[in-house]
């Protein structure tokens, strides 16, 4: 009885509508060696590679901003928030207010959602979710834990900085690589934060839809 769709495979399948690329980002860089998720480069000292992938202590906000977990109160605000910004893309989701409260409400270790709040007002908000893998057969660890990006939308500060404190944020609630597809306006900020191509590709997909161009690039993707 559904009669349209979109999904989503790293199998390619005929035919899809675009495809987009992994990138990742070391925060726990001892760790991802350790457990051959990553490598040490032929010109780093272990030190040196610590050194390279650090981050601040803490979110870097501008005065009378307030960083905290997104609430089920705040749908409305993301929603206007979210909807200005995925106009801007060939394709993208509709979200209803009572969609934003499920999706975008913060559950630890599920979906990790945040905002950036002055004056009661929301102006900025980030999300990412939790897709931890095990790792077998290692002496010290048995799971890798993996932030993956959702939606960001900025309007008082750079994406750059927003994704700077989502880092943070990522490191502080313990993960130790923060994934991102070059969808949106991803991959202006990957070289400057130390984000790697990796080997993952996403295929996207549509059923029973059709677009007026055949095949869309990463950052006409509005879909996470």
């Amino acid at each position: 009885g559904i009669w349209q769709g979109l999904y989503t495979s790293g199998t390619m399948l005929p035919t899809p509508i675009a495809q987009a690329r992994y990138y990742h980002r070391n925060l726990n860089p001892k760790k991802l060696i350790d457990v051959k998720f990553s490598s040490l480069p032929h010109t780093h000292k272990l030190s040196t590679h610590l050194k390279l992938y650090a981050l601040p202590e803490k979110p870097a906000l501008a005065q009378g901003c307030v960083l905290r977990k997104t609430l089920e109160k705040d749908a409305k605000q993301i929603r206007g928030l979210l909807m200005d910004f995925l106009k801007k893309y060939g394709i993208y989701t509709e979200y209803s207010k009572k969609d934003c409260a499920h999706w975008f409400t913060h559950r630890d270790n599920i979906i990790e959602s945040y905002v950036i709040e002055k004056n009661g007002k929301i102006t900025d908000f980030f999300s990412f979710y939790s897709l931890p893998s095990s790792v077998l057969n290692h002496p010290k660890y048995d799971t890798l834990r993996a932030a993956y990006s959702y939606y960001f939308v900025h309007t008082s500060m750079s994406l750059k900085e927003l994704y700077t404190i989502a880092l943070v944020q990522a490191l502080e609630n313990g993960y130790d690589v923060f994934n991102a597809l070059d969808i949106m306006q991803n991959e202006e900020v990957f070289k400057d934060l130390l984000f790697a191509g990796g080997d993952g590709y996403l295929n996207y997909y549509l059923y029973n839809y059709k677009l007026k161009k055949g095949v869309l690039h990463p950052h006409e993707l509005g879909i996470v």
